[in-house]
């Protein structure tokens, strides 16, 4: 039961937080600072996302393979490789290192 009431209280809060999303008048909507923060967080969200899945096994901090499939691809990005060779780069080298016993 105890799971219904967590699946209950997470929809209301997802309805309680896109209704006031509604609710913001448009205005405020329109002012540069609100535009660039608008801008800026999806990029800082994945940004911790990819952070946080790359760096940590539960609740400790890990060095592993995955680390060198991220460093891949930062190196794949600066020399502006394509999507799908900055991901194939990732792929590549964290099964490599894998391989090789690094986690």
């Amino acid at each position: 039961m105890n799971v219904w009431i967590a699946i209950g209280a997470t929809f209301l809060g997802c309805y309680a937080v896109k209704l006031a999303g509604l609710l913001v008048p448009a205005g405020t909507l329109e002012r540069p600072l609100v535009k660039r923060l608008a801008a800026l967080l999806p990029v800082a969200l994945l940004a911790a996302l990819t952070a946080q899945q790359t760096f940590a096994d539960g609740q400790t901090l890990v060095l592993d393979a995955r680390a060198a499939g991220l460093a891949a691809a930062a190196v794949a990005l600066l020399l502006r490789a394509p999507f799908l060779v900055v991901v194939a780069a990732a792929v590549l080298v964290t099964a490599a290192a894998r391989a090789m016993g690094a986690g």
